[in-house]
């Protein structure tokens, strides 16, 4: 796969993950500008506003797709509910994910999880993907683990955006 190739849309027994659209951005700037969905990645800044939605999705389309995956996850009613992706890391692939608070504690972040990395280690030719979650947020490590990560044992001082600051950063690996 070349730059700019897109990624199969995948499915699972209630979502659909499938490349982001430009119509995702306002959905994706309403739920990220939520300032506890922000706190809990590294990447989202809060506020989060349209312009900021756009560019990502912009920024996306023009990733190199032989080093990065990203998926928009989706109800199979068609609502936007958060993003999924694999990006390049300080030592490998890395999983990264949010999910809008209206989505949380359903099971969704795992199901996207589980068919994202199964599709990365039987289509994408991943072997090894590294993921972590905030020391306080055990939830998103229930999710990993509920994929199949492993706790290497390393705690390691990640920045978030949106605190301002680093936080206590729980690492784990999946396998293929």
């Amino acid at each position: 796969m070349g730059q700019g190739a897109e990624f199969p849309s995948l499915a699972t027994e209630r979502l659909k993950l499938r490349p982001l659209r430009d119509e995702d951005a306002p959905a994706m700037a309403a739920l990220a500008n939520d300032f506890d969905v922000a706190r809990m990645t590294t990447a989202i800044p809060h506020p989060y506003v349209l312009a900021q939605a756009r560019d990502f999705i912009a920024r996306m389309e023009k990733r190199d797709a032989r080093r990065e995956a990203v998926f928009a996850i989706e109800s199979r009613a068609a609502s936007f509910m958060g993003v999924i992706g694999i990006h390049p890391g300080p030592v490998g692939s890395e999983l990264g994910y949010w999910l809008g608070r209206p989505y949380w504690r359903a099971g969704y972040a795992t199901e996207a999880a589980r068919a994202v990395t199964a599709w990365a280690g039987t289509q994408w030719g991943r072997r090894l993907i590294v993921s972590g979650h905030f020391a306080d947020n055990p939830a998103s490590g229930q999710v990993l683990v509920k994929a199949d990560f492993l706790y290497t044992g390393e705690v390691t001082p990640r920045r978030s955006i949106a605190r301002g600051e680093d936080a206590p950063t729980r690492m784990m690996v999946w396998l293929a």
